[in-house]
């Protein structure tokens, strides 16, 4: 591939005196050396160390104006953007609130219908006969049993003899 430098070369190889870099002098006098000359291997580049502590920079009355408008500017459409985009951000979390209170209310519902069944086996007949056999309660005689009468007006708590 022919860069500009290596076009250079070629057009002025002719015209440099070699004897001036013994290097390239050598290398095209001698064949025997194999390796290709690297391309601008005879210019030198000096760099030079560059303080700048001195220098001030100028100040520009216009630049400081135009940040603040740039800040404003920046703030204003990410105000925007929020704005537009709180609403549905806000119906999104409603939407997961109202399915979490869903999944709720259906546990509290599976719950409930366990209680009732539960409590319809508590209440049964049968436990009640089992419960009153365990604690060896006795049905009491009928001379023993007391009915109120609250047709006469009075306490429903009577004393009788």
């Amino acid at each position: 591939m022919a860069t500009l430098a290596t076009m250079y070369n070629r057009l002025f190889e002719r015209t440099l005196d070699h004897t001036a870099n013994p290097r390239v002098g050598a290398r095209l006098a001698d064949p025997s050396i194999r390796v290709r000359p690297f391309a601008n291997e005879d210019i030198y580049f000096f760099v030079k160390r560059i303080d700048n502590n001195g220098v001030l920079r100028e100040s520009d009355p216009a630049a400081r104006g135009t940040c603040w408008k740039l800040i404003g500017s920046v703030v204003s459409a990410v105000v925007l953007v929020v704005g537009v985009l709180l609403p549905s951000a806000y119906g999104l979390l409603a939407g997961y609130q109202v399915q979490s209170l869903k999944q709720e209310g259906q546990r509290l519902a599976n719950e409930q219908a366990s209680l009732e069944v539960e409590e319809a086996q508590m209440l049964s007949p049968a436990r009640m006969e089992e419960l009153a056999r365990m604690q060896q309660f006795i049905d009491p005689p009928s001379q023993k049993v007391v009915y109120l009468d609250t047709r006469d007006g009075g306490s429903l708590a009577m004393n009788k003899k």
